[in-house]
């Protein structure tokens, strides 16, 4: 790997790309409706959407 030119700087845009999207993933749950957030966490339990 230490042959590779360039090779250095995918762990640093990995790192970036994680951090930055975990950042806008907590601002988004901040700003977003407490009903919002409820109807969303009911979705894996609703059943009356279920085709059987």
């Amino acid at each position: 790997m230490e042959t590779i030119t360039g090779i250095e700087v995918y762990p640093l845009i990995s790192l970036i790309i994680f951090v930055v999207f975990f950042i806008g993933l907590f601002i988004w749950i901040i700003k977003s409706d407490k009903a919002q957030m409820d109807e969303i966490s009911r979705l894996p339990l609703d059943t009356k959407n279920e085709e059987s």
